[in-house]
């Protein structure tokens, strides 16, 4: 066998064991985040759409649906069921065109919680981390970035199709 082709047999085989440990990171992060929600009397898509208010901060019912990939109607129900939880509130938008406007915003105030309960997670992650160099994190964060795009990018396709 010529070097080449061993070379490319090799990446070929590095590259399925990164896409398979994706898959299994996927899964237990799933699985956490099932616990998380579990503990704090959340379903999975509630845990899902607090997070991206969280995470990007306040937004319209219709850009947090199509954020989340969920229809308008599930919104609702996800709105309601974090409202009556405490988790969110929701606020008329004084500057919008339309009155009945409205904006959905994290409260803060529960933050805690959440933390305490993926505190353990991000501990053992500031444990692995700290085995790595500053470069090797510049190259985690680079191939994370890209690996986030690229998810982006193939659930957009299925939506449209």
């Amino acid at each position: 066998m010529s070097p080449s082709h061993d070379g490319a047999r090799r990446r070929r085989r590095l590259a399925g064991e990164i896409k398979d440990s994706l898959r299994e990171l996927s899964n237990q992060l799933s699985l956490l985040n099932h616990q998380v929600g579990a503990q704090l009397d959340l379903k999975d898509v509630d845990l899902d759409c607090l997070e991206l208010i969280t995470r990007h901060g306040p937004m319209s019912p219709s850009a947090l649906a199509r954020r989340a990939g969920l229809h308008p109607a599930t919104m609702t129900g996800v709105l309601d069921r974090l409202q009556r939880g405490g988790w969110i509130t929701r606020e008329r938008d004084p500057e919008a065109a339309d009155r009945r406007a409205v904006t959905v915003r994290a409260l803060r105030d529960r933050n805690a919680e959440v933390f305490h309960l993926y505190s353990g997670m991000n501990t053992k992650m500031d444990e692995l981390l700290a085995d790595y160099s500053e470069a090797d994190l510049q190259l985690l964060v680079d191939f994370l970035q890209r690996t986030t795009t690229a998810g982006h990018t193939a659930t957009a396709t299925l939506a449209e199709a």
